[in-house]
């Protein structure tokens, strides 16, 4: 008979402080194989999950979560922690549609004090939380884990500064798991870390403080006596990682062994004696305990499907995708022009700027997860003649709008963005899910708008951008090329000139970027019932080609708008405006987009369907528009 599993036990943080603590290294091992089986499976991010599991199991011993507050940041790293606060047994469902979501979520347990997906966030939320504990006059603990990455972003630092000032009771934990620790720099750290929560340091600070409120004020050489006590005593047995964090505002811990759960437990109840924000910095490793992981946490960072004995990761199957054909054109059309140079925030990989980094190192560009600096840094290189590309995901680069409009767009700057994960995404859901960029870019002066039906329109788009002498978006979706990529030479198009790919009487679909394909497959079906159907592939949202849409409204009096991205705001409204404004009367148009709710998450093809973005749908919405339309003309 197998042995119980610890883990089978744990339905809430209370049962896991009856464990044993010779008990805590086994259920690690245990919460380590759950996550691979499922991950393996489900897909999801599996080499931060596993770096994060004495962490997280640490962090449920000392702290009564939900009365005390933890809140991830980003929530790459929250596996564990549903696992042990009442989701082990809906587990399984992780990432699939109508189960657990891969990101912490309120709605879906009490345990999840703070929504996330996107980086950065953590401090700033927690803080949040802090002062409204202090306004209510409570008493339970905050403590905000966030990655070293997301400390790039301008808004951790934003919330660190803000912290520092406002002197609350908060804990960062800071999971430092880009670098490693020899063993007697590890020990140094750990001991200097006890020292620094021995009840005799936190004296002898005090009395450094009163010490220097004591003195006598007005002169220089005081001001500097005092501060140099000061220093002396509280920095000296501060390590240099911690010098920053201690100029903000914080008392520092660590650096400590992140997988050592013990140590973090002493440290985590040393904390709570800490009056103000504290910050313990834990170290751990991307992948802990599956070697694959381990030797490429970056490919293992999130991924689809794979094979746990191998790490063998699922290939996906069809035609070239977007972004590969996005990459490979980007390095070659480089090749011509040495002023085109490329900019990723902390996404070389997933928006395929991986080749280009090698081909040229010196023109490429991470700046982290810092989408706002990222834009603003690519307005200054244009403004001094180069042609940089933002490549990004749709859902990040809503984190820069400000700068998209204030400081490329309003300068009439030749910045291209490169927008992978337009659309419908996946599993990842509503945080990540890119269906808001059409609607938050089109109306912004200045800046052209595109979005291929392919990926050799997608080339044709690329090479037309770099050649334009101003702001250009373009837009499309994750995974592969409806069609095979010829990769022809790119042509250079008209800006704002639509394509019509089928002459038609009956009705009309217009259809911009990923919807082309699923419209050209609704009007081969509606041919085979003799309905004439003209199909334009729009090719621009802004600026939008005026006169094949009105001459198929006036031809066909019957249209259908295909787009997918929300419909409020998007490109379906920018038609409406267009019949608008030219008081095209008699004409119905029926619009297909994604509906004005945050979308769940889901395989992209099952969300599609159940949203109406099908050929079959959208051949079902054409019909329907057209017999409605003879109905309203036999009664009149």
């Amino acid at each position: 008979m197998d042995e119980p599993r610890i883990l089978d036990g744990i339905n809430s943080p209370a049962d896991l402080k009856t464990l044993a603590a010779a008990q805590l290294d086994l259920l690690a091992a245990e919460i380590r194989e759950r996550i691979l089986e499922t991950v393996a499976r489900t897909g999801g991010h599996l080499s931060a999950n596993l770096g994060v599991v004495e962490l997280t199991i640490a962090l449920h011993r000392v702290y009564d979560s939900p009365t005390d507050k933890i809140i991830w940041d980003v929530g790459h790293q929250c596996y564990a922690h549903k696992l042990l606060t009442g989701r082990r047994k809906r587990f399984a469902s992780l990432r699939q549609e109508g189960g657990i979501a891969g990101f912490p979520r309120r709605s879906e347990s009490p345990h999840d004090a703070f929504g996330a997906g996107h980086a950065s966030t953590a401090i700033s939320a927690a803080l949040g939380f802090a002062k409204a504990r202090d306004l209510r006059g409570g008493s339970e603990r905050i403590v905000a884990v966030v990655g070293d990455g997301a400390m790039t972003g301008g808004l951790a630092l934003e919330g660190l500064n803000n912290a520092g000032e406002l002197k609350t009771d908060i804990t960062m934990v800071l999971n430092d798991n880009e670098m490693s620790i020899a063993e007697n720099v590890g020990a140094l750290a750990v001991h200097l870390s006890k020292l620094r929560m021995h009840p005799l340091y936190r004296r002898m600070e005090t009395r450094a403080k009163t010490m220097i409120d004591r003195l006598p004020v007005g002169s220089k050489t005081t001001a500097r006596t005092a501060e140099g006590i000061y220093h002396g005593i509280t920095h000296l047995m501060a390590t240099k990682s911690g010098v920053i964090f201690e100029e903000l505002g914080f008392t520092y811990l660590g650096p400590i062994d992140g997988h050592d759960i013990s140590l973090l437990m002493e440290v985590f109840e040393h904390s709570k004696s800490i009056a103000g924000p504290a910050l313990i910095h834990v170290v751990t490793t991307k992948g802990k305990g599956y070697e694959h992981a381990e030797n490429n946490s970056r490919v293992f960072h999130g991924i689809s499907g794979f094979d746990v004995t191998d790490g063998v990761i699922e290939k996906a199957t069809g035609n070239a995708s977007y972004t590969r054909a996005f990459s490979e054109t980007l390095v070659e059309l480089a090749a011509e022009d040495p002023t085109i140079l490329a900019i990723t925030a902390a996404m070389p990989d997933g928006t395929g700027l991986g080749r280009f980094a090698e081909a040229y190192p010196e023109r490429y560009f991470d700046v982290g997860i810092a989408e706002p600096h990222a834009v603003t840094f690519a307005a200054g290189l244009a403004a001094a003649g180069f042609r940089p590309v933002v490549a990004v995901y749709s859902s990040f680069l809503q984190r820069a709008y400000d700068q998209i409009v204030h400081d490329v767009c309003l300068q009439k700057l030749p910045v291209v963005f490169a927008i992978d994960r337009a659309g419908i995404v996946g599993d990842d859901g509503p945080t990540h899910h890119g269906v808001f960029d059409l609607s938050f870019l089109r109306h912004i002066p200045e800046l052209v708008v595109m979005a291929p039906k392919d990926a050799d329109e997608l080339r044709d788009m690329l090479a037309t951008a770099l050649k334009h002498d101003g702001p250009v978006a373009i837009r499309y979706p994750r995974g592969g090329s409806p069609t095979p990529w010829t990769r022809s030479e790119p042509e250079i198009l008209t800006i704002g000139r639509a394509e019509v790919l089928r002459r038609g009487s009956d009705v009309a679909i217009v259809a911009l970027g990923s919807a082309v394909h699923p419209a050209v497959q609704a009007a081969a079906a509606l041919a085979q019932e003799d309905i004439d159907v003209e199909v334009i592939n729009a090719r621009f949202a802004k600026p939008l080609d005026d006169e094949p849409i009105l001459q198929a409204a006036a031809r066909c009096r019957s249209m259908v708008v295909v787009e997918e991205n929300t419909i409020v705001g998007g490109f379906g409204s920018a038609v409406l405006e267009l019949l608008a404004d030219v008081k095209l009367q008699g004409v119905t148009v029926e619009r297909v987009g994604l509906p004005d709710r945050f979308i769940e998450c889901g395989s992209p093809d099952s969300v599609r369907q159940a949203l109406g973005l099908d050929a079959t749908h959208i051949a079902e919405t054409a019909k329907a528009l057209l017999i409605a339309g003879e109905a309203a003309v036999r009664q009149l």
